[in-house]
């Protein structure tokens, strides 16, 4: 009797590079963040000027990522895992070392374009590899969480110490993590040759409405996230009267709580469906984010962590759903959860910084209280999608398709 490809042993490894490899390409996503306190340091930009940074990663990302989403719903493109990482990469370690704010700018879009090619095939071939577990993949993107946690830190040891001028040290991750992907990819590809009858291919109906609400949900999440990015380190700064120190603290915080509130998510949805779990996280979310622009002291860490945790339970379930909403355009969906969604949060960062201005940033982040109300209202009414049978593996009459799948195969 032949051996399942898609057993949970032969998954663990590609699961695991795939998850390092992930944590690296997303210390560039939080990176851009993490550098606004030295741009505004060591460069005199304004709050606005240097949340345009912010903007610069997530503008051209948002445009371009759901057209690499469609691309790989057409044809399989793995070696776009390791390019994009080094891209990524490249963009974010050279942006220190460029003297004008429009190089700056520039190199922070190149890196947000790397990040935009590397997240719908890494998408669907997570996905592949999880066999439709919804653990499984939240231990996926918990490797990206694990990467922005990383970011403050690793920007902070290397800028603090040698200014922004040592930024091209932050390279080292970006070649960690191709060479995660290449390892990963030749373990998903192993099993191909058992399995050659698998198509790939995704059986059911695209839901577009409820695809729809979904996505404006999820916008309302990213601007939450990604002003709270922006503007975190510098808020606890004035609010704490602490250093350096204080912001990097509350930023890393920011980041990791997500760790644990993607895996937290995943767990949630296998008991409860992941739905309600998505519904409830917004909600609460609501409360955590006022409690980080009005809890004073160091009582404003916890709200910080609670807040993280509220905006990363539904971030897996997130990508799964979209892709069970949209099971013929699996990439397409990636694009938009992981991609367009997510990236548009950054359109609004130059709003708060220039809010900020003019007046204080507890006022400009004020009015990221009411965006999870809203995405809690428009996921209203959402109901459970079926998992797709080339997810689960379980095609009536057919071989399991094999982790290798969508890989390897040009899809129709």
């Amino acid at each position: 009797m032949p051996t399942n490809p898609a057993s949970p042993a032969s998954r663990i490894r590609p699961l695991t590079l795939l998850s390092l490899g992930h944590a690296c390409v997303d210390i560039y996503q939080g990176a851009v963040a993490a550098l606004v306190p030295f741009f505004v340091s060591e460069r005199a930009y304004t709050y606005a000027a240097a949340s345009g940074v912010v903007l610069a990663a997530s503008l051209l990302s948002s445009v371009v990522q759901p057209l690499f989403g469609a691309l790989t719903d057409k044809w399989a493109m793995p070696w776009l895992l390791p390019v994009s990482t080094l891209v990524g990469g490249a963009g974010v370690a050279l942006a220190g070392v460029g003297g004008s704010y429009a190089l700056t700018l520039a190199l922070a879009a190149v890196s947000g374009i790397g990040v935009a090619a590397y997240h719908p095939e890494a998408a669907r071939v997570a996905r592949r590899a999880a066999g439709g577990s919804h653990t499984a993949m939240s231990w996926f993107s918990l490797g990206g969480n694990l990467g922005f946690a990383a970011a403050p830190l690793l920007v902070s040891g290397v800028v603090a110490t040698g200014g922004l001028r040592a930024s091209p040290l932050l390279l080292v991750p970006a070649l960690a993590g191709a060479a995660l992907c290449v390892a990963a990819l030749r373990g998903v590809r192993a099993p191909a040759a058992a399995t050659a009858a698998g198509t790939g291919r995704a059986v059911g109906r695209d839901d577009w409405a409820s695809f729809g609400k979904l996505s404006g949900a999820i916008v309302c999440r990213s601007v939450v996230f990604v002003g709270l990015s922006a503007f975190i380190a510098l808020y606890v700064r004035q609010r704490t009267g602490g250093g350096e120190v204080s912001g990097t603290v509350a930023l890393f915080v920011l980041y990791l709580g997500g760790a644990v509130g993607t895996v937290a998510g995943g767990m949630f949805a296998a008991r409860w469906g992941r739905v309600p779990v998505v519904q409830w996280s917004y909600a609460l979310t609501a409360l955590a984010v006022a409690g980080v622009v009005f809890v004073p002291g160091p009582l404003l860490y916890v709200c910080v962590a609670l807040t993280s945790a509220g905006l990363y339970v539904p971030f897996s379930l997130h990508v799964t759903l979209g892709q069970d909403y949209l099971p013929r355009r699996v990439g397409t969906a990636g694009g938009v959860t992981l991609g367009l969604t997510v990236s548009i949060g950054g359109l609004a960062s130059p709003l708060i910084g220039a809010l900020a201005d003019a007046t204080t940033l507890q006022t400009a982040l004020a009015p990221l209280i009411a965006l999870p109300a809203l995405g809690r209202l428009l996921l209203r009414g959402l109901q459970e999608p079926d998992m797709p049978e080339a997810v689960t593996g379980q095609t009536s009459g057919s071989t399991p398709p094999s982790l290798a799948d969508g890989v390897v195969y040009k899809k129709s």
